[in-house]
C-alpha cells in the first residue's frame, strides 16, 4: 500500500525554491546505488560558524604570507649588505694597491705594453667620435660629403676610409683567426674522442710482470732531487718543502743497496744549504745511500744542475734515473710501480706519471689551474702516449733509462724547457715513452697570480726557443714523415704557437676593433658557441669543476696576454725569454705523509744520541731561517699594467657595442673586461695583507 503524498512539505519546498534560499539551508544529492533523493538541512547557526572559521583561516594565511615576505626581505637585505661590504672591500683594496703602485719606483715599459697602450688610446678616441655621431643621430642617417658642416664632412670621410681601407684587412685577419680557431677546436675534439676510446676499451700500458707489476729483479736506480733556492723561495716555507721531498725518496720500497739518492742543491743561501746538509746527514746515519752535491758555478739552471750530476763517475753503474722536483714527494711504492714497465722493452726511454694536486681547492686560481692540468694529463699525455708513444716530459715524477739520455746527447742548457728539449731529441732518436695515468705524484699549484704568471711565461717561451733550435734537426732526422709532421704542426705550431696567437688576437684585439669598425664582422657563434664548446671539452676530465666553466673561459682569455707575450719572446729571442724564476710553493705537498714518515722513523732518533744531535742541529738552522724570513722582504700583491690596459680597451668596446645594440658581443666584452680588471688588480689567487 503506497504512502499518501505530503502536500504541506511540497508547498514549503516550492516556496523556498521560489525565494532562492535553498542553497543557504539545504543541499541535495542523489545516491548512485538507490536512486533516492537525499536532503540535508543546514541551519543558519552552522553557516555562520563555517564563515567565521573561513575568515579565521584567511587571517592566518595573511599572517603567514606576511611572515614569508618578511623573511624574503631579510634575506635580500642580508645579501645586499654582503655584496655592498664586498664591493667596498674590493674598492679599498684596489685603491690601496693603486696608491702603492704609484708610490713605488716605476718600472721600464716593455714594447708590448706600449703597443697595448696605443690601442687603448685609439679605442678611447674612436669611442669619443662614435659618441658624437650617436648623439647627433648619424648612426641612423649617416652624413654625406655634400654637407657643408665641417664635422659632418669629416665623419662622412671617416666612414669611407673605414669601409674601404680599414675594414677589409681587419676582416681578412679575422677570417684567418677563425680558421685557426676551428682547426684548434677540431684538435681538441679529436684528443677528447681518443681519451673516450681509451676509457671505453679499458686500455692501459702493461708491464712484463702483469697487472701486479711484480719486480723480477731490482736494477740499479739513481734518484735525483734538483733544488734551487732563489730569493722568491727563500722567504717561503722552503725548508719544509725540502724535508718532505728528501724524506719521501729515502723511504722508497726499494733495496737500499740498489738505490742512490742525489740531492742536487743549487741554493745560493748558506742557511738553506745548512738545512739541506743536516737533513742529508740525518738520513745517511740511518743507512740510506744519499749524497749532497752543490755546484760552485751555477750555470744552466736546472739543466746545468742535472748535467753536472750525470757527469759523476759512479753514474755508469746505474741503469735508470728517477727525477723529482723539490715539491714532488713520491709515494713509497713509486719505483715499484714504474720500473717494471722497462723490463722486456729495450726501446723504452721514459715512464712518466701523473701529477696530483694537494691544494687544488685553495682558491679560485688553483681551481682554474686544476682544470687545465687535468686536461693535460688525462687527455693530452694519455692519448699521445698511447697512440704515438711520444709526449713532452713534464720535468719531474718520471723515470728515464740512462742509456737513452746518453744516446740523445744528455741535458742541454740552451732553453728554459730542458725537459721538453730532451724528450724531443729522444723521440728523434727512435726511443718510446709510456704514460701512467693511474700512478700519481703529489705536488702543489702556485697560489698567487704572480707565481703562476711567471711559470706560464717560462712554459710558453721555452717551446718557441726549442722549436727555433731543433727545426732543422726534425727535418733531417730519420723518423717517419708522420712523426715529423706531428712534431712540427701539432706539437709545436698548433698547440704552442697558434693557440696563444689566435686567443689573444681574436678576443683581445680583433673583437674590440670590430666594434669601432662594424664593416668587419665577427660572427656571434665565434664569440659564444665555439668558446663554450671548447671550455666544456677542457672541463670534461674534471666534472666537479663544471660550476667554474664561465670563470675558466674568461680567465683563459685573460692569460692569453701572458702566453702570447711569452710566445713572441721565445720565437724572436727577446730578453725575457731566457728568464728563469723558481715557482714559489708553500710546502703543502703531503704534509700528513711527512708526519707519518717522521713518526715511523722516530725510534732511531731516540736510541742514538748522535742522530738526535744531528736533528737538533737541523732545527737550529731551521729556526735561524725562520728569523731571516721574518726579517726579509715582505711579499705583496701588485698591479699588472698589461691586464689593466686591456680591461679598459674591452670595457670601452663594450660601451660602443651597447650603442649598436649587439647583445652577445656586449656581454662578452663587459664580463671579459671585468675579468681583466680583477686580474690586473691582483684580486685573484693568494691575497697578502
Amino acid at each position: 500500500m503506497s504512502r499518501p503524498p505530503n502536500h504541506e512539505f511540497q508547498e514549503w519546498w516550492n516556496k523556498l525554491r521560489a525565494n532562492g534560499h535553498t542553497d543557504e539551508h539545504l543541499s541535495t544529492s542523489t545516491s548512485e546505488n538507490t536512486g533516492f533523493l537525499t536532503l540535508e538541512i543546514n541551519s543558519p547557526t552552522s553557516t555562520a560558524a563555517a564563515a567565521a572559521a573561513e575568515e579565521k583561516d584567511r587571517s592566518r594565511s595573511a599572517r603567514q604570507l606576511s611572515w614569508i615576505y618578511l623573511q624574503k626581505l631579510h634575506q635580500i637585505a642580508h645579501s645586499l649588505a654582503f655584496l655592498t661590504s664586498g664591493f667596498i672591500s674590493v674598492i679599498r683594496t684596489a685603491n690601496r694597491r693603486i696608491a702603492t703602485a704609484f708610490s713605488s719606483p716605476q718600472r721600464s715599459q716593455s714594447k708590448f705594453y706600449r703597443i697595448i697602450k696605443f690601442f687603448l688610446l685609439l679605442s678611447l678616441f674612436l669611442l669619443f667620435v662614435e659618441l658624437i655621431a650617436y648623439f647627433r643621430g648619424w648612426h641612423f642617417s649617416p652624413p654625406t660629403l655634400e654637407r657643408e658642416d665641417l664635422v659632418e664632412y669629416i665623419y662622412a670621410k671617416w666612414l669611407i676610409i673605414r669601409a674601404n681601407y680599414l675594414a677589409p684587412p681587419l676582416q681578412s685577419l679575422t677570417n684567418v683567426c677563425i680558421v685557426l680557431f676551428l682547426i684548434q677546436s677540431v684538435d681538441r675534439l679529436v684528443l677528447v674522442l681518443g681519451c673516450f676510446y681509451i676509457k671505453f676499451r679499458g686500455l692501459r700500458p702493461t708491464a712484463e710482470g702483469g697487472e701486479d707489476n711484480v719486480v723480477k729483479e731490482y736494477p740499479m736506480v739513481l734518484v735525483q732531487i734538483p733544488m734551487c733556492n732563489e730569493r722568491e723561495v727563500l722567504f717561503s716555507d722552503a725548508a719544509q718543502v725540502y724535508q718532505q721531498s728528501i724524506a719521501a725518496v729515502c723511504v722508497q720500497d726499494w733495496p737500499r743497496e740498489r738505490m742512490l739518492i742525489q740531492i742536487l742543491d743549487d741554493s745560493d743561501d748558506t742557511d738553506v744549504q745548512s738545512i739541506i746538509k743536516a737533513e742529508v746527514q740525518k738520513w745517511q746515519q740511518r743507512g740510506v745511500h744519499i749524497i749532497y752535491q752543490h755546484r760552485l758555478i751555477r750555470t744552466g739552471y736546472k739543466a746545468g744542475n742535472l748535467k753536472s750530476a750525470m757527469n759523476c763517475d759512479y753514474v755508469k753503474d746505474y741503469e735508470f734515473v728517477a727525477i723529482f722536483d723539490a715539491d714532488f714527494p713520491p709515494a713509497p711504492d713509486f719505483l715499484q710501480k714504474t720500473i717494471p714497465y722497462f723490463q722486456g722493452k729495450d726501446d723504452l726511454a721514459l715512464v712518466q706519471t701523473r701529477w696530483s694536486f694537494v691544494n687544488k681547492d685553495e682558491n679560485l686560481l688553483t681551481r682554474l689551474q686544476h682544470i687545465n692540468l687535468t686536461f693535460h694529463f688525462e687527455v693530452e699525455q694519455q692519448v699521445n702516449g698511447w697512440f704515438i708513444n711520444f709526449f713532452g716530459f713534464n720535468g719531474t715524477a718520471g723515470v728515464w733509462r740512462i742509456k737513452a739520455l746518453e744516446d740523445c746527447g744528455g741535458w742541454l742548457e740552451r732553453t728554459t724547457v730542458e725537459d721538453m728539449d730532451i724528450a724531443v731529441r729522444a723521440h728523434l732518436c727512435g726511443w718510446k715513452f709510456i704514460y701512467l695515468n693511474d700512478v700519481k705524484c703529489l705536488c702543489e699549484l702556485p697560489e698567487s697570480y704572480e707565481a703562476y704568471k711567471k711559470q706560464q711565461h717560462r712554459w710558453h717561451s721555452g717551446p718557441m726557443q726549442l722549436f727555433r733550435l731543433c727545426f732543422n734537426d726534425i727535418l733531417h732526422s730519420k723518423v717517419s714523415v708522420f712523426k715529423k709532421a706531428n712534431l712540427i704542426f701539432l706539437f709545436f705550431l698548433l698547440r704552442k704557437l697558434i693557440l696563444p696567437f689566435y686567443s689573444f688576437t681574436l678576443f683581445c684585439i680583433i673583437l674590440p676593433l670590430t666594434m669601432f669598425l662594424p664593416e668587419a664582422q665577427l660572427p656571434f657563434w665565434v664569440v659564444c658557441y665555439i668558446p663554450g664548446l671548447i671550455s666544456i671539452l677542457n672541463i670534461l676530465p674534471s666534472p666537479r669543476s663544471f660550476p667554474f666553466i664561465v670563470p675558466y673561459l674568461l680567465f683563459e682569455n685573460t692569460m692569453s696576454v701572458t702566453k702570447f707575450n711569452a710566445m713572441i719572446s721565445g720565437l724572436f729571442r727577446l730578453g725575457s725569454s731566457y728568464e728563469w724564476i723558481v715557482t714559489k710553493k708553500l710546502g703543502r705537498s703531503s704534509e700528513a705523509d711527512l708526519v707519518a714518515i717522521m713518526e715511523s722513523e722516530s725510534v732511531p732518533l731516540i736510541e742514538n744520541g748522535v742522530l738526535r744531535s744531528s736533528s737538533e742541529s737541523g732545527l737550529t738552522e731551521l729556526n735561524k731561517l725562520e728569523m731571516n724570513k721574518k726579517m726579509g722582504r715582505k711579499t705583496r700583491n701588485r698591479l699588472y699594467r698589461k691586464e689593466l690596459a686591456l680591461s679598459f680597451i674591452l670595457l670601452t668596446a663594450s660601451v660602443r657595442s651597447l650603442m649598436s645594440a649587439q647583445g652577445i658581443h656586449f656581454y662578452f666584452l663587459l664580463f671579459q673586461g671585468i675579468t681583466f680588471l680583477v686580474v690586473g688588480l691582483d684580486l685573484i689567487g693568494e691575497q697578502v695583507s
